[in-house]
């Protein structure tokens, strides 16, 4: 006897997560952005959510509004309670969990457990440059719930839409991207079939939710702010509108292109809310690369309610009943089998097992810099290093870091791009910042050949990663 059976489901939705959270467990953290956070959840944690910068020279004493302050303590508190390995493990749970939201979705749809398996793979790899561990991760599985139950809403069931309304709350307190929330729900309640009045009702409480975090209204002018911050532009290349290089972004262009032509030809029409969706998230995606990530969930979810229906009726994703307890125990080893992946644990069967951290993280220089306290300063750093000094050397304060889009201005993002270029004036640039001290990245060649050449600096240290360099007569 042939029937539907929950444990064949299971054991192909293992099948697609298998290879996505191996993925994450083996990229190494990176210097970007996780390590500052670690720092900002301990203070938070220590002193209330900061309110004013403390972490850097050029903007001490600021007012800084920190969106995602709820994911900082997070962070901290797994780093703190199992280090590196548990911070991964966290990662590997919350894709996990988005991928398997966006797995039940397309199944859905109506297509069978193995297409929705590919599919979920296929958008895995698309999305994983942009699975790094910050707090843009806990926004992730928040998306796909909120997505799914808009999409049952525009089918008709409104049964759990109450759920987006703590989504807000939490959203709002862990990053910025909440406001995506407020575009799914503006464009079911224009173009969806729902209860309009009950989603309305819906809306508005999470909207006023949305006011419940440390700084209350203040966080949407945050937000509203960064997109109109140039510096942001100047400095991090997400921001910037995508281009079709390397493997990802070749899936995501050719997945684009393909679904014009498919929802042309799909096994049935997309509604106008589907279409919305679908135009509204491309447009994101066109715009910068940050974004590319939340329209390739629209991309799977509408593929999978376009399969054609003589591939759609091949697999259906039925099985016998009696083989249920096979397949659940062939699914649970699946999960497991990535752990052997996690940092702590490979290093004990892999000899050549990749690092946990970045190679190029200066953690040896900041040791360093650490056991050398009477070094003068001020200090101008690589913008990339600045993100692990301000968790690894909190004694000193950086010149700028990642939080490019929270707080630095344009003016202060173009002075560090003429420093770093070592364009003419460089040196004076340094000098009107009272800067003594330099921590260099051998990926900032120009600076680092005008430093060894100049008369005024004496190198201190150097490794494979990093250079520091201290004033020969200090600057008082």
């Amino acid at each position: 006897m042939k029937i539907n059976s929950r444990s064949y489901n299971f054991f192909w939705l293992s099948i697609a997560l298998l290879p996505l959270i191996g993925i994450i467990f083996l990229l190494p953290v990176q210097p970007h952005d996780y390590w500052w956070y670690l720092r900002l959840g301990q203070d938070s944690l220590q002193h209330g959510v900061p309110i004013v910068d403390t972490y850097s020279t050029l903007q001490f004493g600021q007012p800084i509004v920190y969106q995602s302050w709820l994911s900082a303590v997070i962070f901290w508190l797994v780093y703190r309670a199992g280090g590196i390995p548990l911070t991964v493990l966290l990662a590997g749970l919350l894709i996990g969990g988005t991928y398997a939201m966006l797995w039940k979705i397309m199944r859905d749809t109506g297509i069978g457990p193995q297409i929705a398996s590919l599919i979920t793979f296929i958008a895995g790899l698309a999305g994983s440059n942009n699975w790094t561990e910050r707090p843009q991760l806990f926004a992730y599985p928040l998306f796909m719930a909120a997505l799914w139950l808009l999409l049952d809403w525009h089918n008709g069931k409104t049964k759990w839409l109450w759920l987006l309304i703590p989504f807000g709350l939490a959203w709002g307190n862990l990053h910025g991207s909440f406001v995506l929330l407020f575009i799914l729900i503006g464009i079911a309640l224009i173009f969806g079939k729902g209860a309009r009045k009950k989603l309305l009702w819906v809306a508005l409480l999470t909207f006023a939710v949305t006011f419940i975090n440390p700084r209350g209204f203040v966080l949407w002018q945050s937000v509203i702010g960064t997109f109109m911050t140039t510096g942001v532009r100047n400095m991090s290349p997400e921001w910037l509108p995508p281009v079709n290089e390397g493997w990802q972004m070749n899936l995501f262009f050719g997945w684009l292109i393909l679904f014009v032509p498919l929802a042309s030809f799909g096994r049935r029409k997309l509604s106008a809310f589907e279409i919305i969706l679908f135009l509204a998230f491309s447009w994101l995606a066109l715009t910068g690369v940050r974004y590319v990530i939340w329209s390739i969930f629209i991309l799977a979810v509408l593929s999978s309610a376009l399969i054609p229906d003589s591939v759609a009726q091949r697999f259906k994703g039925q099985n016998d009943a009696a083989l249920s307890p096979i397949n659940y125990g062939m699914g649970i080893f699946l999960l497991l089998v990535p752990l052997l992946l996690l940092p702590g644990i490979r290093q004990n069967w892999w000899k050549a097992a990749l690092p946990d951290v970045e190679p190029h993280t200066p953690v040896a220089a900041s040791a360093w810099l650490n056991e050398h306290p009477g070094l003068p300063g001020e200090m101008w750093n690589d913008v990339i290093f600045g993100s692990y000094l301000i968790h690894a050397v909190p004694s000193r304060r950086v010149s700028m870091d990642t939080r490019i889009q929270v707080i630095y201005t344009a003016q202060q993002t173009k002075d560090y791009l003429s420093v770093q270029a070592a364009r003419p004036g460089w040196d004076a640039l340094l000098a009107q910042d009272h800067v003594n001290l330099l921590f260099l990245a051998r990926t900032q060649p120009e600076i680092l050949k005008a430093v060894q050449s100049s008369n005024d600096w004496c190198e201190q240290y150097h490794d494979d990663v990093a250079f520091i360099f201290s004033r020969c007569k200090p600057i008082p």
